[in-house]
C-alpha cells in the first residue's frame, strides 16, 4: 500500500506542475489536488491507526 501511496502523489504534483504550466489544461490542478488529498488521507490514516494496511 506504500508503493501505491506514493505513485498517486507523484501522480498528483505532476498533474498539478502540468496544470499550472498550460492554462488549458487547468482542470488537471482540481485533478491533481484532489489525488494530493486522498493521498494525504490514506497517509494519516495509516499513521492513527498504527496499522501497516489500509
Amino acid at each position: 500500500m506504500n508503493i501505491l501511496l506514493v505513485i498517486i502523489a507523484v501522480i498528483a504534483v505532476v498533474l498539478l506542475i502540468t496544470g499550472g504550466i498550460s492554462s488549458s489544461l487547468s482542470f488537471l490542478i482540481w485533478v491533481g489536488v484532489v489525488l494530493l488529498v486522498i493521498a494525504l488521507i490514506v497517509f494519516l490514516v495509516r499513521l492513527l491507526t498504527g496499522s501497516r494496511r489500509v
